[in-house]
């Protein structure tokens, strides 16, 4: 009875074991065929901002998108691909028509509807880039006839301010990068987006300020494509550790993404 008790009691632990190690892959399997049915993550990415894909002087990118993006897909074992678009509403087409897997954006209830979300990963200030020599010193200064305020078409600035400036004028901008070329021929007085965004248009502009305060907040989390919320308790147990793990302040520090706050 012994020998017997002792043969079934091995069998048992030898089936559990099996069971932990075939059990595993198949979940993280189950994860990268519902996160990256095409075998490939791809994600979406724009340049330009450090909450998208900025390159250093070294031409090496980084970005908050692009690097979290490599980290799920190390976790998920399926190789990266990085599509880029202009701006970050094209990016959410893309991702509610199924062509885009994974970003990181502003999680607005207007994108909402398009694509799921996860829990914030960070939340960023909002303001306003004047050029060198600008008469706007201060907010209270920029809601005048004449005064023309540019943001990216599609962007949450686009839909917000004109409800906060009565009087000037909102300007439509095809890209970050085309903004700073209008400030140089006249076309825009200042410009309204997200401060990383801002800070690395003011490289480029010298003598160029951030004006003081803030307009409000993006709280940037994960989106994904809708049908996919299955997913979600995984993605949020990983941005947790992305934060907890200082792996998030690593990255915030390679992309130069200043203005942030910590997710509420």
């Amino acid at each position: 009875m012994r020998t017997s008790s002792g043969h079934f009691a091995r069998t048992a632990l030898l089936a559990v074991a099996l069971i932990s190690l075939i059990g595993a892959p198949a979940r993280a399997d189950g994860e990268a065929r519902l996160l990256a049915p095409s075998g490939t993550l791809r994600v979406g990415i724009y340049p330009g901002s450090p909450t998208s894909m900025v390159t250093d002087a070294a031409g090496k990118p980084h970005g908050l998108a692009y690097d979290l993006g490599g980290e799920l897909a190390k976790r998920l074992g399926v190789p990266i691909d990085y599509v880029r678009f202009q701006r970050v509403a094209d990016i959410v087409t893309a991702i509610h028509d199924g062509q885009v897997d994974f970003t990181v954006t502003n999680a607005t209830p207007a994108r909402a509807n398009d694509v799921s979300f996860t829990q914030p990963v960070l939340a960023i200030e909002l303001g306003f880039l004047v050029p060198a020599n600008s008469p706007i010193g201060k907010v209270e200064d920029i809601d005048k006839p004449g005064v023309k305020i540019g943001v990216t078409k599609g962007s949450t600035s686009e839909r917000t301010l004109p409800t906060k400036f009565k009087n000037a004028t909102i300007v439509p901008v095809e890209s970050v990068k085309l903004a700073v070329a209008m400030f140089g021929r006249g076309e825009i007085d200042l410009y309204a987006t997200n401060k990383p965004t801002l800070f690395e248009m003011s490289d480029q502009m010298q003598g160029a300020k951030i004006l003081d305060g803030n307009w409000g907040a993006e709280h940037m989390a994960i989106a994904i494509p809708k049908g996919r919320e299955d997913a979600l308790p995984l993605l949020n147990r990983f941005v947790s550790e992305e934060q907890s793990s200082g792996a998030l302040d690593k990255i915030q520090q390679q992309a130069g993404l200043r203005g942030t706050t910590k997710a509420q």
